[in-house]
C-alpha cells in the first residue's frame, strides 16, 4: 500500500518517504491547488520539523508565500483555513500512528480536504513525474499565530465545568495546545509534548492505551475520561464507571443535544453505526443519513446535506458550526455541556448510554487478508440467500440489515484490514451470527 492513500499521505518516515517528499509535495502544491498562499502547521512528532521546513522551502521555491503555524492541532489548521479564506493548507501529522509515522493532511477551499479521488492522485503523478524549475521570484515565509482567536472561539462552546470531576490524557500530543485554556480545573496525565510518546501510543481506541485513563477514573470517582489521539482531531471517552464509551454511540449524544435546539435536521455517520443510533435521531426528530467511512467523505457530505453534526467510529465528530470539520475539543466541550444536564437531573453519563444501548455488539474487529473483495462477495452471497434483508448499502464494502442483526464488512483505507462489525438483539442471536460469518473470514484471513 503506497503513501498515498483515500484520506491523506502517510507512513513510516526515512522507510516509506523521506524530506524529499516533503519538499516535492510543498513545490507541487500551489499548481495543484491553483494558489499562492499555503498555510502549514504540524505537530510534535520527531521528523514533523524537518519535514515542516522541507516542504516550506519546496513552497518557497514555487514561488508562494507560506502562513506558518508552526505546533497545531489539525482542526486549528481547518478553522484558520476557512477564516483567512486559504485555497491550500497542509498539517503535517499521522495523528493516531506511533512515533516512527508521519504524513501530510491536505484541505482546500473552506477546509475541505483532499483525498486520493479529488487531488492526492493527481499530487503524486505531479511528484513522481514532473520537472521542478525553481520560480524566479521566491515566497516568503509569514508567521501566522492565530492562538488567541481559536481559543476565543471553542470559549463561546464552553460553560464553567467546576461541578464536574474530570480527567484528561492529552497522549503526549497536539491536545496540549489548547485544552487547559479551556479546561483548566482537570486531572491531567501525559500533558506534556512529546514526539516519543513514552506512554502509549496516540490512538484512543486502543484498550491498552485505555488503562491509565481508566484507572484515574475509578481511582477518583472522575464523571468523565477524555482521551485526546496524536493530533487532536480524534477523541475517545470514559464514563464515570471507567467504561469505554463506543464512539458511535457518542453520535446519538450530540445529535440530540443540537436536535433539542432545531429538530428536523440532517445527521451524518458512517456505515459501522450502531442501530440504536440511528433509533435515538428518529426518536429526537433528527434525520439519519449512513455515509462513507473516512473524513475525506465526510466532510464532503456533512456539508452536502448541512448536517448539524456527524460523526465516525473512529472518533471524529464534525460540526456544521466548525465548517462541517472534525474538532475532538469541540466535541468535549459538547459532552460536558451534556454531562452538565444530566448532572442537574441526577443521572450519570453512564446511565445515559445504557438507556441509548440496546443491541449486543461485537464492535470494530479486524482481520488481515489478502483476498478482501472475494471474502466480502462470499459472505454477501451467503447471507443474502440464507436470510431476507430489509436494507443494503454497498458504498463502502456491504452493511446489510435483517430482522434481528446487521453487519458491515469493509475493506481498510489505511491498513491492511478487512474489518468487520456485527450486532444483533440478543447475544444468543450475536454468537449464531458471529460463528457463521466466521467460518467463511477464516478460510481467506492470514494468521
Amino acid at each position: 500500500m503506497g503513501i498515498f492513500k483515500a484520506y491523506d499521505i502517510r507512513g513510516i518516515y526515512g522507510e516509506d518517504f523521506d524530506e524529499v517528499l516533503a519538499y516535492k509535495i510543498g513545490y507541487f502544491l500551489p499548481k495543484l491547488l491553483n494558489t499562492n498562499k499555503i498555510l502549514v502547521g504540524m505537530d510534535i512528532r520527531l521528523s514533523s520539523k524537518l519535514l515542516h521546513d522541507n516542504l516550506i522551502n519546496g513552497a518557497l521555491d514555487a514561488g508562494a508565500c507560506v502562513y506558518d503555524l508552526g505546533l497545531a492541532t489539525t482542526p486549528y489548521v481547518y478553522y484558520v483555513t476557512r477564516t483567512y479564506n486559504f485555497d491550500a493548507s497542509v498539517q503535517i501529522t499521522a495523528s493516531h500512528n506511533n512515533k516512527e509515522y508521519n504524513g501530510f493532511k491536505i484541505s482546500t477551499t473552506l477546509s475541505m480536504p483532499v483525498g486520493y479521488d479529488n487531488g492526492l492522485k493527481d499530487l503524486e503523478e505531479m511528484v513522481n513525474n514532473d520537472e521542478i524549475i525553481l520560480a524566479k521570484d521566491k515566497g516568503e515565509v509569514v508567521p501566522f499565530n492565530k492562538y488567541d482567536e481559536y481559543i476565543s472561539f471553542q470559549k463561546n462552546n464552553a460553560k464553567n465545568y467546576d461541578s464536574l470531576k474530570i480527567g484528561i490524557d492529552c497522549s503526549n500530543g497536539m491536545a496540549n495546545l489548547f485544552i487547559k485554556d479551556l479546561i483548566p480545573n482537570a486531572i491531567y496525565i501525559n500533558d506534556t509534548f512529546d514526539g516519543n510518546f513514552p506512554n502509549h501510543e496516540p490512538n484512543p481506541l486502543n484498550k491498552e492505551n485505555q488503562k491509565q485513563l481508566k484507572e484515574l477514573v475509578l481511582k477518583n470517582n472522575l464523571d468523565l475520561g477524555i482521551m485526546f489521539d496524536g493530533d487532536a482531531d480524534r477523541v475517545a471517552f470514559v464514563d464515570n464507571k471507567g467504561e469505554f464509551i463506543s464512539p458511535d454511540l457518542m453520535i446519538a449524544l450530540l445529535a440530540e443535544y443540537y436536535l433539542k435546539q432545531n429538530n428536523g435536521q440532517n445527521i451524518l455517520y458512517d456505515v459501522r453505526t450502531s442501530k440504536a443510533v440511528t433509533n435515538s435521531i428518529k426518536e429526537n426528530n433528527g434525520i439519519p443519513n449512513i455515509w462513507k467511512v473516512g473524513h475525506a467523505f465526510a466532510k464532503r457530505k456533512m456539508k452536502e446535506l448541512d448536517a448539524v453534526v456527524g460523526g465516525e467510529l473512529a472518533g471524529h465528530y464534525y460540526f456544521r458550526d466548525f465548517g462541517y470539520c472534525d474538532s475532538a475539543i469541540l466535541a468535549c466541550l459538547i459532552l460536558l455541556n451534556i454531562i452538565l444536564e444530566l448532572d442537574s437531573n441526577g443521572k450519570t453519563i453512564a446511565d445515559k448510554i445504557s438507556e441509548i444501548m440496546t443491541y449486543e455488539t461485537t464492535g470494530e474487529v479486524n482481520f488481515t487478508m489478502e483476498q478482501k473483495d472475494e471474502c466480502i462477495d462470499e459472505i454477501n452471497k451467503y447471507m443474502k440467500d440464507k436470510y431476507e434483508v430489509i436494507q443494503e448499502y454497498t458504498f463502502d464494502g456491504v452493511r446489510l440489515e435483517f430482522k434481528d442483526f446487521w453487519f458491515s464488512l469493509r475493506k481498510s483505507n489505511t491498513e491492511p484490514y478487512l474489518r468487520l462489525v456485527l450486532e444483533a438483539t440478543s447475544k444468543k442471536v450475536l454468537d449464531e451470527k458471529l460463528e457463521e460469518l466466521m467460518n467463511i473470514i477464516n478460510k481467506y484471513k492470514l494468521n
